[in-house]
């Protein structure tokens, strides 16, 4: 296989940065893109542009068919609604305006396949020339319902599954059958034609909790076995009092430090077996609150990043209402240090009264996602000290809703597809 050639940068005789074209067509680099640059180790790091909109979740209906314990419908008083036509053609018309066309995921609240346009509205986006995932609890995946999905040139079907045996799955996915969820998957997967490379790619969306993770490597072979080439595991985040029982990051959020320098202190290791030899140091390294490189790769993530605004994507409710990231989406309350928490939607506008390359350039929203990538947030998810934590109305740094310093998400504690 031939090897892929090395792509250079150059400073010019002014002294600026000239990128190749291969990345300033794929980052959106246009004149007058603007990016936070900050250094990074032996390097830098270059944002990207908060310009580019790369990514657009649709969410065609926030009904479904199951009754999950992890879902925030279950401590929510927001009405059960679905898309009309008139909001997708909204939305068709404005990603058609744009060059190039972001990718489309459609997900949200609910089961994109209890909207009976779903799969249509897959078929009229893939027609633009773009990406298109859709996430599904897979119970109605019925054989035609597959064909139709192949047959739209979905590119990626994600299926939540939460549990390796069917009393594991049934006592998180109430009214699911794990059996039936795992045979629609199997027919889909070998209905699609193509080789080597078949399409839709199958992922697996797992979400962790106490009574599961003991199941993930059950989960990854079931998965293989399904022909899925993509897994996602998150943490769960409680909807509920009773779920917070289910957490397994209570240490990790205390050891989100909050130093001047804004760094823990950096640990370095080598690659090594894990195994009855390693496991308790290797468990205490990874647990002592230091950023830990594994290889040269970062084992801990980075704190206090926004994915949604890193990535360039923006979020559209089933009333057309965009928002800057899923979990501002829709009011709903969570759990954090045991105290409820409130979180206001934030809405950027409606996709029926202006297009999407408006509301992504919105000036106020540009200034939100530039105000995200530098996070100026107070620290509510390893302090939540104070009443202010308790909503993201404001925070004791002046900041004003939406107040980012309680989100997960932000601390790759909660994680989407």
């Amino acid at each position: 296989m031939e090897s892929k050639p090395s792509l250079w940068a150059e400073v010019d005789k002014e002294g600026r940065l000239v990128m190749p074209a291969e990345y300033t067509e794929q980052f959106g680099l246009k004149p007058g893109a603007k990016m936070r640059v900050e250094a990074n180790g032996h390097g830098f790091k270059m944002h990207r542009p908060v310009t580019q909109l790369t990514k657009v979740y649709i969410e065609p209906t926030v009904a479904c068919n199951l009754e999950c314990i992890t879902c925030f419908r279950n401590e929510w008083d927001q009405p059960i609604g679905r898309m009309s036509e008139a909001s997708f053609e909204h939305i068709l018309q404005g990603l058609k305006a744009m060059n190039p066309v972001p990718h489309v995921y459609f997900g949200g609240i609910g089961e994109p396949l209890f909207h009976q346009r779903t799969v249509e509205w897959i078929r009229q986006i893939k027609a633009l020339g773009t990406n298109v995932e859709m996430i599904t609890n897979g119970t109605i995946l019925v054989e035609k319902k597959a064909r139709e999905l192949i047959e739209a040139g979905l590119d990626t079907l994600w299926v939540s599954l939460d549990g390796a045996t069917p009393e594991s799955y049934a006592d998180v996915r109430l009214g699911a059958e794990l059996p039936q969820v795992v045979e629609n998957v199997r027919r889909l997967a070998r209905m699609r034609t193509g080789g080597h490379f078949p399409k839709p790619e199958i992922g697996v969306a797992f979400v962790a909790m106490k009574r599961n993770i003991n199941e993930l490597p059950q989960i990854i072979k079931l998965g293989k076995s399904m022909g899925a080439r993509h897994f996602s595991v998150s943490n769960v985040q409680p909807a509920t009092r009773d779920m917070q029982a289910e957490r397994l990051y209570t240490r990790t959020l205390r050891n989100i430090a909050y130093l001047p320098s804004g760094t823990n202190p950096y640990l370095s290791l080598p690659k090594m077996d894990f195994d009855e030899n390693t496991r308790e140091a290797l468990f205490a390294a990874f647990n002592s609150g230091c950023n830990v490189s594994f290889a040269g790769n970062n084992w801990g993530g980075s704190n206090d990043v926004c994915n949604f605004i890193e990535s360039g994507s923006m979020t559209i409710a089933w009333n057309g209402d965009a928002s800057p990231c899923w979990p501002l989406m829709h009011n709903h309350t969570s759990f954090l240090h045991g105290k409820p928490r409130k979180v206001n939607k934030h809405i950027i506008g409606n996709v029926r009264e202006r297009s999407i390359e408006d509301l992504w350039l919105d000036p106020a929203y540009m200034e939100y996602r530039e105000k995200v990538q530098r996070f100026a947030f107070a620290p509510c998810t390893f302090c939540g000290g104070c009443d202010l934590s308790e909503a993201n109305v404001e925070d004791c740094m002046g900041n004003e809703a939406p107040a980012c310093g309680g989100c997960l998400w932000a601390q790759g504690v909660i994680q989407c597809p």
